[in-house]
């Protein structure tokens, strides 16, 4: 049996991007994986047509009331029963042939390991821009003002992913809760800077990532933002280090002024947008919340 997973979820929606998604794990310089996949919403016969042929795969199925959350906690648990590490990847996107050879090579000494992603359209093409760690910080310095840990380009030891569980019920983003409860509790953090994953944008990824920003954007992902962090600092379980857990409530504090004294008013919020845009800022998830390039527009007096 291999010791290594490959997981993803697929839901309704999803269906246009199955087939370049599966191709893509057929053409991996590292096939001694095992695919396993949540199926929330759709039939294994859809999902099967969609691909063009039937994967093989070991399939969980969601059950009736489940959030997004519960559809992953409940298919994580699963792999964890047998695997030493579990690759992640959203059924979305599409991986470059090395994926997965270099997240078998990274977990052989990191606990976390997440690569860079391309940006594409939704038909697959290429738009110039990637998403990386910003120049000059370990990967361990993002959070908690941003995060490169996502559910498409991440890949965890079963221990230390087994630590992060379970995933809250109402967690928005479960990659933003795993990544960030990985770093709460001294995970070794590594990151690649070679892409090798193509992260699609199209009008269902659940955040913004990359300008043009939106003030509707802005405010919308402050509000979930705000939802993450008080999310995990409720759980005060395992052996967090108490300077990141102070520095995830000083960034909650941040974060709640920017909403009072930017987003809260209009005129303010236009202003932040329109200086967002025309700057350079990281492209991580959620870096354009609170973006400390502009910190004094919130923080005088």
């Amino acid at each position: 049996m291999p010791d290594l997973a490959l997981y993803t979820a697929v839901y309704p929606g999803v269906e246009p991007y199955l087939h370049d998604w599966y191709q893509s794990i057929e053409t991996q310089t590292d096939r001694d994986v095992a695919l396993w996949i949540s199926v929330d919403g759709l039939s294994i016969d859809a999902v099967s047509a969609a691909i063009g042929s039937e994967p093989a795969a070991t399939w969980v199925t969601s059950k009736k009331g489940d959030t997004p959350a519960d559809v992953r906690q409940r298919g994580l648990e699963k792999v964890l029963e047998s695997f030493d590490g579990i690759v992640l990847v959203d059924s979305d996107d599409i991986l470059r042939p090395t994926r997965i050879q270099a997240a078998r090579e990274a977990l052989e000494s990191a606990d976390v390991y997440a690569c860079a992603l391309r940006l594409v359209d939704k038909a697959g093409r290429d738009l110039g821009q990637t998403m990386s760690l910003p120049g000059g910080l370990p990967a361990e310095e993002v959070l908690p003002s941003g995060n490169i840990f996502g559910l498409s380009n991440t890949a965890y030891r079963s221990d230390t992913l087994r630590r992060c569980l379970p995933i809250p019920t109402a967690a928005f983003a479960p990659d933003w809760y795993l990544a960030t409860k990985a770093w709460l509790n001294g995970a070794r953090m590594e990151f690649d800077p070679v892409p090798r994953m193509s992260y699609r944008r199209h009008g269902r990824n659940m955040v913004a990532v990359g300008p043009p920003y939106s003030a509707e954007q802005v405010r919308r992902d402050t509000t979930r933002v705000l939802e993450h962090f008080k999310l995990v600092l409720l759980d005060s379980s395992g052996e967090q280090s108490a300077a990141r857990r102070e520095k995830l409530w000083r960034a909650l504090l941040e974060t709640e002024t920017f909403l009072r004294k930017v987003v809260l008013s209009p005129t303010a919020l236009a202003d932040y947008v329109s200086r967002l845009n025309d700057i350079a800022v990281d492209m991580t998830w959620w870096s354009h919340v609170a973006s400390p390039a502009l910190r004094k527009m919130w923080s005088s007096p």
